[in-house]
């Protein structure tokens, strides 16, 4: 909090130094104008912008498709996630065994992640600026949640329990919103295994590995600023 307080005296002194100084006139010599060769090229945007995009919203969706790499066979995968300034929030996931194989079935996960790297680098100006490499860095997250799985020949949510996993995304754009190849990877454990039961098979215990094409989009929720914006009313 110290931080960001400090940050935001530092941008506020900066804004009012840059107004002041452009409302003074300027004398140019036309003689030690520079060569059209010895101007500054524009800055990129991106460069502008450490965020990437990311604080053009408060709320995020991410909408993904893929596969999980299971034990026994592959299961398809579609993935749902909303994050609260790209930072925390949650996410569900299906799986689907199309070819009979895959054990279990069928999954659905439900959890919450927090992805810890982005504020923190951004606040701190720690961001590199090369906009692929930050995106993925802050792409770094930490989930855990429950999942309800049907093992085959048996009733869907026969086996339930505790899931806990890391995740790491890649931007295919150098931006926040568009498209990106996410992975998301970790450890199942059922009721039965957590109370000391024997490990009957991969519905008890299991690693899984979720590779997704999803695209991210950005929005306004006003949560942030929800308290001043009901005081003006």
């Amino acid at each position: 909090m110290h931080s960001l307080i400090r940050w935001s005296i530092a941008l506020g002194a900066l804004l009012i130094s840059a107004a002041a100084y452009a409302d003074e006139p300027v004398e140019v010599d036309p003689k030690k104008q520079p060569e059209a060769s010895e101007r500054r090229a524009p800055v990129s945007p991106d460069r502008l912008d450490a965020s990437y995009g990311r604080i053009e919203g408060d709320l995020s969706v991410s909408v993904g498709l893929g596969g999980t790499l299971a034990a026994r066979g592959p299961r398809a995968a579609g993935d749902l996630r909303f994050r609260y300034l790209d930072t925390v929030g949650a996410f569900g996931t299906y799986e689907e065994s199309f070819d009979g194989a895959s054990e279990p079935a069928r999954v659905v996960a439900v959890g919450a992640e927090v992805r810890p790297m982005f504020v923190a680098r951004w606040l701190q100006g720690r961001e590199l600026g090369i906009p692929r490499l930050d995106l993925t860095i802050d792409s770094f997250g930490l989930e855990l949640g429950a999942f309800f799985a049907q093992p085959h020949g048996q009733s869907f949510g026969s086996k339930r329990g505790l899931q806990a996993g890391l995740g790491l995304e890649f931007p295919i754009l150098a931006r926040a919103s568009g498209p990106w190849i996410g992975v998301h990877g970790g450890l199942r454990w059922s009721d039965d295994a957590l109370g000391g039961a024997p490990i009957a098979g991969p519905g008890d215990r299991a690693a899984y590995l979720t590779i997704t094409v999803a695209w991210h989009a950005f929005f306004g929720a006003h949560l942030v600023d929800l308290r001043d914006r009901r005081a003006d009313r």
